[in-house]
């Protein structure tokens, strides 16, 4: 059992770019389909994008699909989301969350679908 801990959360104008990362101590994050999150003031939690463990295929939300994108390097046990293009609609505390592998399958942006999650990152795109 174990928390993914994300950072590179923060302010940024609209057009505006910023990369979270999603990193875990005492596991290999290479062994889980991870998936990123989000969850604006009075809204429900939606899923933004996910990749497959073994770094394999990658899923997007409409809303992320052409700005947003997810990838990892084994070497730093980090999971990345680079965003760019951003919108004020992106504001949003965003969650990273792990489910076990392997996944014979292409991950999918539902929250029951993932077992363990951070405590997020605030990202507010605002001028």
């Amino acid at each position: 059992q174990f928390e993914p801990v994300e950072s590179g959360g923060g302010l940024v104008q609209p057009g505006g770019s910023l990369t979270l990362s999603c990193a875990a101590s005492g596991v290999t994050l290479d062994y889980y389909a991870i998936g990123w999150f989000r969850q604006a003031p009075g809204k429900e939690r939606e899923g933004v994008s996910c990749i497959g463990d073994s770094g394999s295929r990658t899923n997007y939300a409409v809303s992320a699909k052409g700005r947003f994108t997810i990838s990892r390097d084994n070497a730093k046990n980090t999971v990345y989301l680079q965003m760019n293009s951003l919108k004020p609609e992106d504001t949003a505390v965003y969650y990273c969350a792990a489910r076990p592998g392997p996944l014979f399958r292409l991950c999918v942006l539902s929250n029951v679908d993932y077992t363990y999650w951070g405590q997020g990152t605030q990202v507010t795109v605002s001028s």
